[in-house]
């Protein structure tokens, strides 16, 4: 029996793995502009960094990560986020005594076992970004207006930024008991899940997806209305600012996000394009986070996407690599000189593809049509004695007589550039 992947574990296979390639690419292009460095975190932390930042009541640590002792007798998990371990990094290696403010931001797989489902999956991969040391809402829009610019590159429309406020410690416990004595009366109508979290998370019953639990919120009090004065002037603050530079949002009180560490400003990119999985890319302010973890009071924002989701958007997309040039040889001594001038075009910058084993010229044209090279070169023994072939521009249509060095090719394919 042949041996298959794990369930939830996917490979990214030739002709999806480019699409990969070019939100990575997109990423790093605009996270640069706005003054973000890359930081690479490794895949396996001691458990008790999510247990502490994400919060023991929250889903994610209760039920989906992948945790267990090495043969030290450690406790490790592989990370099911990111914003923790940069954090962690953040701290252990004193980067705030250099500056407090870092940018910074990250790709890379997650893992969490959970059912999989279309864009949902055990290993997934996130890229996301994180600022600290910045407690003004000034940070808070540019972080939204980044996001909101990496989405407009990528040339989608969809998909939209909804947001809102959780408070701070001050102002949300008192919400935290005006929501849990609203949902007493409905209890009854609370999934398990919400249930067993009406004393330590009840926020959690507001996004969540249950019909019973969606209609029982229906009316529930909003966060926005029980915010104390300093949050509410930071999220009146942080709306101006994206209407400033003209960055469209809506707001969505019922937002509350699934880990703890959230205050203040919290966010999602959300789609109707994906069915139930609406939330592409989702984040908020953390403010507590990194003395939570050992670290000094300072302030940070940030948010992850779902490589896999904002892949799904771009499915009418063609992201496949043409060759620039495909070298058909006929004959014992053409074979040499077509590998020759391909290595030598290779070196200058171009792709370049040869048939190896010596087929008919019409097996190797339909193979060029399959790469859909944009330049085919044939050499035979004539073009050899003369030193000239002809190269064939097959999105012209147009062909030109060219030497056969590759100082040559080059120019006819750029245009003498």
């Amino acid at each position: 029996m042949a041996i298959t992947g794990i369930k939830g574990f996917n490979d990214i296979l030739p002709g999806e793995v480019e699409k990969w390639q070019h939100i990575e690419a997109t990423a790093r292009r605009v996270f640069e502009l706005y003054g973000l460095s890359e930081i690479r975190i490794p895949i396996l932390e001691k458990t008790e960094l999510f247990c502490r930042s994400i919060g023991d009541a929250t889903d994610i640590v209760e039920k989906e990560m992948y945790s267990f002792e090495d043969k030290g007798g450690n406790k490790v998990t592989m990370r099911p986020e990111g914003t923790a371990s940069v954090m962690r990094a953040y701290v252990e290696h004193k980067m705030h005594a250099l500056d407090p403010v870092a940018r910074l931001y990250y790709m890379g797989p997650m893992f969490r076992y959970e059912r999989p489902q279309k864009g949902r999956y055990r290993q997934f991969h996130q890229i996301g970004a994180e600022i600290t040391g910045v407690a003004a809402p000034t940070v808070d829009a540019q972080v939204l207006t980044m996001l909101t610019h990496f989405f407009q590159e990528l040339g989608l429309t969809e998909p939209s930024l909804q947001i809102n406020s959780l408070g701070c410690p001050c102002c949300r416990p008192a919400y935290r008991e005006a929501l849990k004595k609203f949902l007493l009366d409905r209890i009854d109508k609370l999934c398990d899940d919400c249930k067993r979290r009406y004393d330590t998370n009840p926020l959690r019953a507001l996004d969540c997806k249950s019909a019973g639990c969606q209609e029982a919120t229906q009316g529930a009090p909003s966060m926005l209305d029980h915010l104390c004065a300093e949050c509410s002037d930071h999220f009146d603050k942080t709306r101006k600012h994206l209407e400033l530079v003209g960055t469209p949002y809506s707001i969505n009180q019922r937002m509350v996000r699934g880990l703890d560490y959230y205050t203040r400003t919290t966010f999602e990119m959300v789609t109707t394009m994906l069915g139930a999985q609406s939330a592409v890319a989702a984040g908020g302010r953390y403010d507590g986070l990194i003395s939570s973890i050992g670290g000094p009071q300072i302030p940070g924002i940030g948010f992850a996407m779902g490589v896999e989701r904002v892949a799904l958007l771009l499915a009418e997309k063609d992201f496949s690599r043409r060759p620039d040039l495909f070298i058909a040889a006929l004959g014992d001594e053409a074979h040499p000189e077509a590998f020759r001038l391909m290595s030598a075009l290779q070196r200058l910058g171009f792709a370049v593809e040869i048939d190896y084993e010596g087929k008919s010229l019409k097996s190797q044209m339909r193979r060029a049509d399959k790469f859909n090279s944009r330049f085919t070169l044939i050499i035979g023994g004539d073009e050899l004695a003369r030193g000239t072939a002809p190269l064939k521009n097959m999105d012209g249509g147009t062909q030109d007589e060219v030497a056969l060095d590759a100082a040559s090719i080059q120019a006819a394919m750029t245009g003498g550039a």
